[in-house]
């Protein structure tokens, strides 16, 4: 039978604490990587001003708007993961958990 220590305690939420940074590192990547496609189609559109395809005009105010559409819901999954991952942090103390952890290695 595995005995949880202390030690695999801390180690075990700081843990789950660095992959929720990561997942929050990688949401914000994915938010800047869906605005630039928001602003690639901007460009797109205005260049068919001058074009005046009918077509490209129709499809690619599709795509605007479900481009917005989909960074709107990425910045609301992201504001609530960080709301998530900060509690997180508070409720188990993260900051003294890492000291601890790093007077721990010097042992």
């Amino acid at each position: 039978m595995l005995v949880t220590t202390p030690t695999n305690i801390i180690m075990d939420k700081l843990k789950k604490f660095e992959l929720m940074e990561k997942i929050g590192r990688e949401l914000e990547d994915l938010k800047n990587s869906q605005t630039a496609v928001l602003q690639k189609i901007g460009k797109i559109e205005v260049d068919n001003m001058e074009l005046n395809n009918a077509k490209l005009e129709n499809k690619l105010g599709e795509m605007h708007q479900n481009a917005a559409d989909i960074l709107d819901s990425i910045a609301s999954i992201l504001e609530n993961f960080e709301e998530v991952k900060n509690n997180f942090g508070d409720k188990n103390n993260i900051a003294g958990l890492r000291e601890q952890e790093s007077i721990d290695s010097i042992k």
